[in-house]
Parts: structure tokens; C-alpha cells; sequence
């Protein structure tokens, strides 16, 4: 907790010359919620951690939020600038190739913005390829994937100027396979996966290898008519001493009786990874490959393919480090069995953490690409805490999201002693809005959540927000309290939610599939669905009905 609340105080100081407790708190919470359980502690120790702040200089300051939270600074993403593209000769043409196991996740973000920043930068192309070649059993073909994915792009402000599909391409893999057969670069292979992955390991050739190149030619023929699934495969002459047995003798083709959803059952010999892409970069010529570190040997396998083929094609291989969101439970293939079993809503339930679930939340598509562009291109792994992305959505939207009670599992709250009285409450902290609060004569009934009744009985007397201070008479099914003087809204008196009881019940789904249910002020009526608003200490949401909200972030 120290060291957040240091990192708001020292950006507090260094805009304004001095931190501020009104200023520093809400930022605290809204990304330690847990420490509205005790404020009495978060205000000592925000004012013992602005005490000292308050006393160094400027330059002291700004050198330890540089080194403490430099994302505070908020320098701009053009300021930091992507590094620039080696060999840039001409026309910069870059491609983004998702399978189509289902919609376009958080961690997808990366590859698509890098590129499309790519491609923006030196005002080049961007081709979207979708990689439909056979999955596995764990990882299948969805049809809505073809829809997803574009639609996800297109969410996210990814621009492409042509579209491919893998599963056009199967003459061209067939005949460049037989060319390699020609040059004895690759023979048919019926070992058992078993028996060659023995092989491998130790470096040792198969039968199969020493086959002839009219043998191999018949063979492979005979993979499109004869074999059955699993009994060959077109393996890669390489060099089985190499120091890395995944490189000797891979797979470049195998049988798949599976059906496709976009061609059927029109082929059953299919291409792997990287020799399709060995294929289909020569074949468009892409300029600059930009992929993940863990990726690496398919630039081996590209590289090698092309130098044993004579190709004159060479294009600059560029990676990035593997990246972890710490926050995230995101599993594709989880994702694509509960959407197709109903356990998800659909590819927008929060739960796939895809791009329609986030749009659906309320995250704007400017804030993921800058939460891409904070990491940068390093090769370093990168550990992120999902929070970094909604404290730059929660900058985005916070200065034009109004704020409304929202009440969870609430508990009915009777009021006694009460004078006539009327309150004004913000709905914005700068936006000119508010809503009015009668306050009748004698008892007035309203509900609070469940989880501030425990803080009623500890603390007795406590704030309606904006609207009264009470005491506390009794605690039983139905809280019984008197009004209590009102006093000047200091940080030591805490501050609870409240709804009169003619509110409405409302859901709000979570990132995690739980539903909250509580009640939400009258006034919430005015808004707009699809609209992003706060409830106040509770987080951001999204209205979709009436009834239904989405969490958007605290």
C-alpha cells in the first residue's frame, strides 16, 4: 500500500508543486478498493506518506517517479515512439495471421497493434491471413472465428488492406511440397510419432529418409488417395546432429480426416505452420515479420526452406518477448468449449477477455492500443498487471462518466429524528449535474449493502453520502438509526452508499462471470444504454437494459 499511495503523492506534487489528500485518495482506492475498509488508516497513512513528499524538491521528485511509476508521467505514446524498422527498402508489407479458434483475445492485441503501428508508420500495408489450416482435438475451427476476427480488427482501429485464407492455398503448398521432393529436400515418412521422436532426440535417420525421390513423389500422391490419418507424413531433410532436436526432420505436411468448416472435407493433406508460411511470405512478399520470441524456429524453418530452394528472398525477422497480464485468466481453448457448450454467454461473455467482451464492458479501443504501446517492442518478457490497462481507460472516460449510488445485496435502513431538509447531490465531480435528495420531516426508509452494515455497527456513526450523517439505534433484519447532526464532511466520518427504497434491481455481470445484484438510484433511469457511468465506490459499468450492466473496472 506504501508504495502506491507514494507514487500518487509524488505525481500529485510534481502537476500541482503539493500533494493533496482529496487528490491522492480517490486514485488509492480506485486501485487498492480493499482500503475503503478501514479510510481512518488510509487518511494517517496517506498524510504520514504526504508529510513526506511535501518536503522534497522538485527535481527529487520527478527522479523518483521515473524510477518508482514512470507510466505516471504520462508521457505520450508518438513521444516514446516505436524503434525504428531495419531494412527499410521501399514498401513496408507486414502481415497478421490468427488461427480462427475463436475471437480475437487481449493478448492478440499486441501482434495486431505492433503491426498495424507498423504499417501506419511507413505508411505501408498490412495483409490479415487467416491461418485456417487443420487444428487439433484442443484446438478446433470455429466458423464464427471468420466474423470475429475481422470484426475484432476493426474494433481496435486495425486497418488491412487484402484478406487470405489458408485454406485457399492448398494447390499452392501441394505443388511447392513436390518441388521440394524433387530437389530431395523432403521425404514421406511412416515411422510411428512414437519411434521418430526417438529418432530425433538422438539424431538418428529413419528408413525413410533414404528413400528415392520417385518413391517419395508416388508416396505423397498416395497421401492424398491411399494413407490413412496418422500412417504418413511429409517430413523436411535437415540435418539430424542439429543442436536442437524440434529443428531435425519436422513435419511439413500431414493427413487430417477432420471437416473443415469453410471447404469441408475438399482436402485431407494439409500443411503445418511453418512451411505454409515458408509459402505464402514468398508469395506475398512480405517485407518485415514481426513475432514472438517463442516462434523462432519458424524463422529457421522459413530461412531454410527458402536458402535449400534457391529463393532470393530475405526478409527482416523481428520478435517480441512473451508477455503475462497478471489478473488475467484467459485460456482460448477453455474459451472456445464454454461458448460452444453455453457456459459463456457467447465470445463477448468478460470471461474470454476477447475483443467484443471488452468492447462490451466499456474499454475503449484507444486505451487497449496504448496499453499495448506502453510495453514496447523489447525481446525482454514482459509482467503486467491488468490494472495498468484500466488506469488508462479509467483516464479516458472518467471525465464524461456520471457517477450514481448503487447499492449490492441490500439491507433496508430506517432513519428516525429526521429534520426537512433538501440535498444536491453531483453527479459529477466537475461536469455541472446533479440530482436532489428530499430529506422528509421524521422517518425516511432507505437500503444500504450488506457489506457497510458491519461498518455501521463498528463505527456507529457514519455518512449517507452527500446527504446526512446517522447514529446507530439497533441492528436487526432492518437497520434502525437517528439522524445525527451533520457535521463538516471531514475524511475521519466514512461514507456509505445509500438508495431510497423505490429503487429498481439491477444485475451487474463481472469480469469473472459473477453476478452482483443490489438496487440502483432512481436517477440511473437517465441512462443511456450502452452508456459507461460510475457507481460510485463500486467501479465503472456499462448499461445494456433496464436491468443489466456490465463492470467495466473500479
Amino acid at each position: 500500500m506504501y508504495t502506491v499511495i507514494r507514487k500518487h503523492a509524488l505525481k500529485n506534487a510534481y502537476v500541482h508543486g503539493k500533494a493533496d489528500l482529496k487528490a491522492v485518495m480517490p486514485k488509492v482506492i480506485g486501485e487498492l478498493p480493499e482500503t475503503k475498509k478501514d479510510i481512518k488508516g488510509l487518511v494517517a497513512k496517506i498524510n504520514e506518506v504526504l508529510s513526506e513528499v511535501n518536503k522534497l524538491s522538485k527535481e527529487r521528485i520527478l527522479a523518483e517517479l521515473e524510477s518508482l511509476a514512470p507510466e505516471l508521467l504520462e508521457a505520450k505514446v508518438e513521444e516514446k515512439g516505436l524503434r525504428e524498422l531495419p531494412g527499410v527498402n521501399g514498401k513496408v508489407l507486414m502481415r497478421f495471421a490468427p488461427f480462427p479458434s475463436g475471437a480475437l483475445h487481449i493478448g492478440s492485441s499486441r501482434a495486431m497493434v505492433l503491426n498495424d503501428e507498423y504499417v501506419k508508420k511507413y505508411k505501408g500495408e498490412l495483409i490479415l491471413f487467416i491461418d485456417d489450416t487443420i487444428g487439433s482435438e484442443a484446438k478446433q475451427i470455429m466458423k464464427d472465428a471468420y466474423t470475429l476476427i475481422p470484426d475484432g480488427m476493426k474494433w481496435l482501429g486495425c486497418e488491412y488492406t487484402k484478406i487470405h485464407h489458408k485454406s485457399d492455398r492448398l494447390d499452392a503448398y501441394y505443388d511447392y511440397a513436390r518441388k521440394m521432393i524433387k530437389k530431395d529436400l523432403a521425404y514421406v515418412c511412416e515411422c510411428a510419432g512414437e519411434l521418430m521422436s526417438d529418432y530425433r532426440s538422438q539424431g538418428i535417420e529413419c528408413q525413410h529418409r533414404k528413400q528415392s525421390i520417385k518413391d517419395n513423389l508416388e508416396k505423397f500422391e498416395k497421401m492424398f488417395t491411399k494413407y490413412k490419418q496418422g500412417e504418413a507424413v511429409l517430413r523436411i531433410k535437415t540435418d539430424m546432429k542439429y543442436k536442437n532436436p524440434a529443428f531435425r526432420d519436422r513435419v511439413i505436411m500431414r493427413i487430417s480426416e477432420v471437416t473443415h468448416p469453410r471447404v469441408g472435407n475438399k482436402y485431407r493433406v494439409w500443411p503445418l505452420m511453418d512451411f505454409s508460411w515458408a509459402v505464402d511470405d514468398l508469395w506475398l512478399g512480405v517485407t518485415h515479420i514481426y513475432r514472438g520470441k517463442d516462434l523462432y524456429i519458424e524463422d529457421l524453418m522459413e530461412n531454410y526452406i527458402w536458402e535449400k530452394m534457391g529463393e532470393d528472398y530475405h526478409p527482416v525477422m523481428l520478435h517480441w518477448g512473451l508477455l503475462s497480464i497478471e489478473g488475467v485468466k484467459m485460456s482460448k481453448s477453455k474459451a472456445q468449449l464454454e461458448v460452444k457448450s453455453g457456459g459463456y454467454t457467447g465470445w463477448d461473455d468478460p470471461r474470454t477477455w476477447s475483443m467484443q467482451s471488452l468492447s462490451r464492458r466499456g474499454i475503449k479501443p484507444e486505451a487497449v492500443r496504448e496499453f499495448v504501446l506502453e510495453m514496447g517492442v523489447s525481446e525482454n518478457d514482459i509482467k503486467v498487471p491488468i490494472e495498468k490497462l484500466y488506469t488508462i481507460n479509467r483516464r479516458m472516460i472518467d471525465a464524461t462518466s456520471l457517477r450514481y449510488f448503487f447499492v449490492k445485496e441490500p439491507v433496508r435502513l430506517v432513519v428516525s429524528d429526521c429534520p426537512l431538509k433538501k440535498a444536491e447531490i453531483p453527479l459529477h465531480h466537475t461536469i455541472k449535474k446533479s440530482r436532489s435528495y428530499v430529506i422528509e420531516k421524521g422517518v425516511n426508509e432507505y437500503y444500504i449493502s450488506g457489506d457497510d452494515v458491519a461498518l455501521l455497527k463498528k463505527e456507529k456513526t457514519i455518512r449517507l453520502k452527500d446527504l446526512m450523517n446517522i447514529e446507530l439505534v439497533s441492528a436487526g433484519k432492518t437497520i434502525k438509526a437517528r439522524y445525527a447532526k451533520d457535521q463538516e464532511e471531514v475524511y475521519n466520518i466514512r461514507k456509505i452508499q445509500f438508495v431510497t427504497n423505490a429503487n429498481k434491481e439491477v444485475n451487474v455481470l463481472k469480469e469473472d462471470g459473477v453476478i452482483d445484484k443490489g438496487l440502483c438510484e432512481e436517477y440511473a433511469k437517465n441512462v443511456k444504454t450502452g452508456e459507461v457511468v460510475q457507481f460510485e465506490r463500486y467501479g465503472f459499468v456499462r448499461k445494456e437494459s433496464e436491468k443489466e450492466y456490465i463492470y467495466t473496472h473500479p
